[in-house]
């Protein structure tokens, strides 16, 4: 590690003879603020703004937080190396990827946890040890003290590199006992700082301190719309970034190095900003798809001149939560005859609402695969 600037933090060497990098409190860092970072704030703020608001014209507005959280988790995971895709966690059956889905579920738990837990803790490191441990349950990372901070040095860099030549070496147990202690007091201080700016910032602290074995990226990650969420900055949880720090995933990392080494803090901030204006627009034309969506699906029910036609509305109302179905759920869920369930099916594979999955001819799996299609892959109508 080569230290070009100390704006951010020193590097401090270690007996063990290892340097390991020592941020500097976010209290002491001062932002300039240019035109350009000037621009970014206020188009983010903004779209934010809407999209915040467009969540009270959703039909069903926790179905689509639960469903875009999904989504979140998969894309979250990926960065860490799953190969799940949001498919394979709504059918929750393939056996081969069942550790990668389990992965991407806790994903969701944590963050619904989360959000649950404000309401008994302030956002502080026991509150961040508490989702943590959620978080790694049963998954990967699970024999490395989930819930717990590290008791050891951790690093970063390339297979087989050592403490010597890893490409970031983080606090030692001690130094960041003490970083994270005053990243606890910067989260909950009251200040004149934009919300935006200082999300960016804690994001960049809590990767830099790095405080538990495993989990780091994905905690970190969730870290920004919970904080927000607490802050009452945003009244929903719309707000996931690990898909725009996915396709930038190089840039990204190298920004957070050049803030470490180089102070370019700036830099980051623009960064974070750009990501929440793309992926506010994003969520925003998949709130707009979905309305759209909904609104052609129920115009087709309507039209049906059956006695039961409101019983097809409530199948299709279902879909919307459970895009992937067989005729047994639909039998559970409305206490209907097998005859019933089969002509209902029938029809919404005829108006081109449903698909089966395979050419089984029994126990067939359906899917709503426009709905799918949109939330998956932001699919035009």
């Amino acid at each position: 590690m080569k230290l070009y600037s100390n704006r951010a933090g020193e590097l401090r060497h270690v007996q063990s003879d290892y340097d390991c990098f020592v941020p500097k409190s976010l209290r002491e860092v001062e932002i300039k603020i240019d035109d350009e970072l000037i621009d970014l704030l206020s188009n983010a703020n903004r779209l934010l703004g809407i999209l915040d608001g467009m969540a009270t014209t959703l039909p069903d507005r926790d179905l689509f937080i639960a469903m875009y959280v999904e989504k979140e988790a998969v894309v979250s995971s990926q960065i860490e190396g799953t190969q799940a895709s949001l498919s394979d966690v709504l059918q929750k059956q393939s056996s081969e990827k069942r550790k990668d889905i389990e992965e991407i579920v806790n994903y969701v738990h944590s963050l619904n946890y989360g959000i649950e837990l404000m309401d008994k803790l302030p956002i502080s490191i026991r509150y961040l040890k508490e989702i943590h441990k959620e978080l790694l349950k049963g998954v990967r990372g699970e024999n490395k003290n989930p819930g717990e901070l590290r008791h050891s040095q951790n690093w970063i860099g390339p297979m087989g590199c050592t403490l010597s030549n890893a490409t970031f070496v983080p606090p030692t147990v001690d130094l960041m006992q003490e970083a994270l202690n005053d990243l606890e007091l910067y989260m909950n201080d009251a200040d004149n700082l934009s919300s935006l700016i200082k999300i960016a910032l804690i994001h960049y602290q809590f990767e830099t301190i790095h405080p538990f074995l495993d989990g780091n990226g994905r905690l970190g990650r969730l870290l920004i719309t919970l904080w927000l969420k607490y802050t009452k900055y945003l009244q929903y949880p719309l707000l996931y970034l690990s898909l725009f720090f996915k396709q930038n995933r190089m840039e990204y990392y190298s920004l957070l190095m050049d803030v470490r080494f180089k102070g370019k803090y700036e830099e980051w901030i623009k960064f974070f900003l750009k990501g929440i204006i793309e992926i506010s627009l994003d969520a925003i034309d998949t709130i707009n798809k979905i309305n759209k969506i909904k609104d052609i699906v129920f115009n087709s029910i309507n039209k049906l001149t059956y006695k039961n036609k409101n019983t097809y509305v409530n199948v299709v109302d279902y879909l919307f939560r459970h895009p992937f179905f067989n005729s047994k759920d639909i039998l559970e869920e409305f206490k209907l005859t097998k005859p019933t369930v089969s002509k209902i099916i029938a029809e919404l594979v005829k108006l081109g609402i449903v698909v089966p999955t395979s050419n089984k001819q029994r126990n067939v799996v359906y899917k709503f695969e426009k709905y799918v299609d949109i939330l998956e892959n932001g699919t035009e109508l």
